[in-house]
């Protein structure tokens, strides 16, 4: 019996590096421009096409560039959008400033201006939503969150009213755990249980734009307040709100 041939299908060599877990693509075309990039021991030129056993070596240099990169936790206030700014509100971002460093903070970083470049939100905040956003510099932080292939859990709690006479039903509450479909497509399985009298536990494993909030109005539930408060192992705890830290040496996703 003969052994299946190896694959051939070639990719460029920015989007092989993100696969691949090295960094982003755009910091792949970083180091290709830097000369920081070998295939099979040769300088790679940026546009370059590699096949799935080529070997790709990266300088220390890179390296050493990758280990400056922060990840910041920030508990988002309502008012502040998450991504740039729109429709006259400030980006989340604004609030990365010394002053909002909460004093609890135990990671042995100082505060330079320079880790604002390209300081990215991985995940999106509603405007109206508190808690938890992760903005980084990390292209492998931002992948693992927000990637496609993503399966990281998010939790949030979330106060809401029943439109209804009585409670919701527990037929309408099966429908937000698995049952409900955006967009026309169907969501993935959700855990969503009642933390008390007029609060929600929801856990999920993607991020429809202002998903909770739909799937709530498809059961007749109003949302009144939601806050994001773990992604991944990741917990907000007691940070304040408008208060930010850096994600510690031994935190994990």
């Amino acid at each position: 019996m003969t052994e299946p041939a190896a694959p051939t299908a070639t990719a460029r060599l920015n989007k092989r590096m993100a696969e691949l877990g090295m960094c982003s693509r755009r910091e792949a075309d970083d180091w290709i421009a830097k000369g920081w990039v070998k295939v099979n021991g040769q300088v790679a030129p940026m546009g370059l096409q590699v096949a799935p056993n080529d070997r790709i070596e990266v300088d220390k240099k890179a390296e050493g560039q990758q280990a400056t990169q922060v990840t910041i936790l920030l508990n988002k206030p309502m008012g502040y959008v998450s991504g740039q700014a729109e429709d006259g509100y400030q980006p989340a971002y604004v609030l990365v400033k010394p002053e909002n460093r909460w004093s609890e903070d135990a990671a042995p970083i100082q505060f330079h201006p320079s880790q604002l470049k390209s300081l990215v939100p991985a995940g999106r905040l509603d405007i109206d939503s508190t808690g938890l956003l992760i903005l980084t510099q990390d292209g492998r932080i931002a992948k693992q969150l927000i990637g496609e292939d993503t399966s990281i859990e998010k939790e949030y709690l979330v106060r809401v009213q029943y439109g209804r006479p009585g409670r919701l039903p527990e037929h309408e509450l099966k429908r937000l755990q698995h049952g409900l479909s955006l967009d026309g497509k169907r969501l993935l399985p959700a855990k969503v249980t009642w933390q008390n009298e007029d609060q929600l536990r929801f856990i999920l494993r993607e991020g429809k734009k202002r998903q909770i909030r739909r799937m709530c109005e498809a059961v007749g539930l109003k949302v009144l307040g939601l806050k994001r408060v773990r992604i991944g192992q990741v917990k907000l705890g007691d940070l304040p709100a408008g208060m930010w830290r850096y994600l510690g040496a031994n935190e994990r996703f």
